[in-house]
C-alpha cells in the first residue's frame, strides 16, 4: 500500500548534499567574521515559555509561533519563530553587564505560516545584536557588519539597502493626533504603498492641510540620502522629535555610505517593518535574484523592558539557507581521494596522514561500484609507497 508518510509539511524542508555542506561552511565563515568583530556566540533553546519568548515582540511574531503545553510545568511553551527576543532575554538576565554587549547567534526557527510562496517555515537563522548603546554609531556598526556577512556569503555584490525610521513616523503621527484605530489602518496602507487608500482614510477626519499633506506624501519620500535635506524642510511642522529622527537618519546614511561604499543606500520613510517593537532605525537588504529582503533589522530599545531591564539594542538577522540558494551551485568536481579497502598498515597510516592535512579520503568498500562521494584522485601503491594520483576518466 502506497503511503506519503515520508513527506514533510509544506514549507518545511530537508537540506541535502551538497547544500548542507555549503551551509555549514558558511556558518563557520560567519562565526569567524563575528568573532573578529568582537561578537560572542550564544545558543538559546529551541523552545521556552511563551510569556518570555513573545515578550514585547508584537502580534506578528505571536501569530508565527507554534504553541504546546509543557508536560512538566503545565505552562504554555512556544517553539521560537525568531531568535532575537531570546538573545535580548539572555542579555537582560544572564550576562549582567552594564556596558556594551555584542552577541551573535545561529539556529533553526519554526514558523506557523510561510511569509511568502517561496519562503521556508524552518529556516536557519543567524544574526548579531548590540546591547547597551543608544547612539546611531551602533546602528552604523550593525549595518556594516550585515554587509560584511552578506559579502562573506557571496551575495554582497550589487547590495541595495533601504533605511527607514520608526521614530520619525511615530513622531509624525503623534503631531497629527490620530486615533489608534486610524493609525493602525494608515500603517497597513503605508506598507502596501496604497496611496488612494491613504487619501481616503485621511479624508475621514478633520486635520490641518499641512498635516494631511505630510501623511499623504509619506509613500513618495523615497530616494538617496541627499533627499533628506529636502525632506527635513518639508516636514518641519511635524515637530522636534520628527526632525531629530531625520537628523539621526542622515548621520547613519552618511557614515554607512563611507563604510559600505559599494552598496546602494536609499531612504524610505514608509519602510516600517517591525513597527510593533522597533523604536528607531529599521532597514532591509536586497540583492538581485531575490524578490524579498535577504537580511533585515533595526533598533529595538524597549524589548528588554519586558524582561525587567530596559537596555538600548540594535541588530540584524538573516537566513543561511536563503543565502545558499542565491549562490550558484559549485560546478567543480568534488575534491577527494579514493582509497582501496586493504589491510595494509602503510595505507592506513597514509590515509590518516592525508586526513590530518585536511584532505577528504574515501574508502571503496568491497563490492562497491563507485563511492558515494565522488573523488578526483586515488591512492595507488607504487614501489611499496602509497601515492596520490589523478583519476583518469574512462572512455
Amino acid at each position: 500500500m502506497k503511503t506519503d508518510s515520508w513527506k514533510v509539511p509544506a514549507g518545511i524542508d530537508d537540506i541535502l548534499p551538497p547544500a548542507a555542506e555549503q551551509v555549514e561552511q558558511l556558518r563557520r565563515r560567519l562565526l569567524d567574521l563575528f568573532h573578529g568583530w568582537g561578537y560572542a556566540l550564544v545558543i538559546p533553546p529551541l523552545a521556552e515559555f511563551t510569556d518570555s519568548l513573545l515578550a514585547g515582540m508584537g502580534a506578528d511574531l505571536e501569530e508565527q509561533t507554534f504553541r504546546l503545553t509543557d508536560a512538566i510545568s503545565g505552562k504554555s511553551l512556544g517553539i521560537r519563530a525568531d531568535i532575537t527576543p531570546q538573545v535580548a532575554r539572555i542579555d537582560a538576565h544572564h550576562l549582567h553587564v552594564e556596558g556594551v554587549v555584542r552577541l551573535c547567534y545561529f539556529g533553526s526557527v519554526l514558523k506557523a505560516r510561510q511569509d511568502g510562496l517561496a519562503s521556508r517555515r524552518n529556516p536557519l537563522q543567524f544574526g548579531a545584536e548590540i546591547y547597551g548603546h543608544g547612539g546611531w554609531e551602533s546602528d552604523v556598526e550593525i549595518l556594516t557588519l550585515m554587509a560584511a556577512a552578506l559579502d562573506a556569503a557571496g551575495v554582497g555584490q550589487s547590495l541595495h539597502i533601504d533605511l527607514g525610521h520608526v521614530g520619525f513616523y511615530r513622531a509624525l503621527v503623534a503631531s497629527c493626533e490620530l486615533s489608534p484605530a486610524l493609525e493602525h489602518q494608515l500603517f497597513d496602507a503605508l506598507q502596501r504603498k496604497a496611496t488612494p487608500e491613504i487619501v481616503g482614510l485621511l479624508g475621514q477626519v478633520e486635520m490641518a492641510a499641512i498635516q494631511r499633506e505630510m501623511l499623504q506624501d509619506l509613500c513618495t519620500q523615497y530616494g538617496r540620502s541627499e533627499r533628506l535635506a529636502e525632506v527635513r524642510t518639508r516636514y518641519q511642522a511635524a515637530g522636534a522629535d520628527a526632525i531629530a529622527a531625520l537628523d539621526e537618519l542622515e548621520a547613519i546614511t552618511r557614515h554607512a555610505s563611507r563604510r559600505i561604499p559599494d552598496a546602494e543606500i536609499f531612504v524610505d520613510l514608509s519602510e516600517l517593518r517591525g513597527y510593533n517593537y522597533h523604536t528607531g532605525l529599521v532597514f532591509a537588504a536586497y540583492v538581485p535574484g531575490c524578490g524579498r529582503a535577504v537580511a533585515q533589522g533595526g533598533r529595538y530599545d524597549q524589548v528588554g523592558a519586558s524582561h525587567g531591564i530596559a537596555r538600548p539594542a540594535t541588530g540584524f538577522s538573516a537566513e543561511l539557507d536563503t543565502l545558499i540558494d542565491l549562490v550558484s551551485a559549485p560546478t567543480d568536481r568534488p575534491r577527494g581521494i579514493l582509497a582501496p579497502w586493504t589491510e595494509s598498515e602503510a595505507l592506513l597510516m597514509r590515509v590518516a596522514e592525508l586526513r590530518s592535512q585536511g584532505e577528504r579520503v574515501v574508502y571503496r568498500l568491497p563490492g562497491e561500484l563507485a563511492p558515494a562521494i565522488q573523488c578526483d584522485r586515488q591512492l595507488s601503491e607504487i614501489d611499496g609507497d602509497w601515492c596520490v594520483e589523478p583519476i583518469v576518466e574512462q572512455g
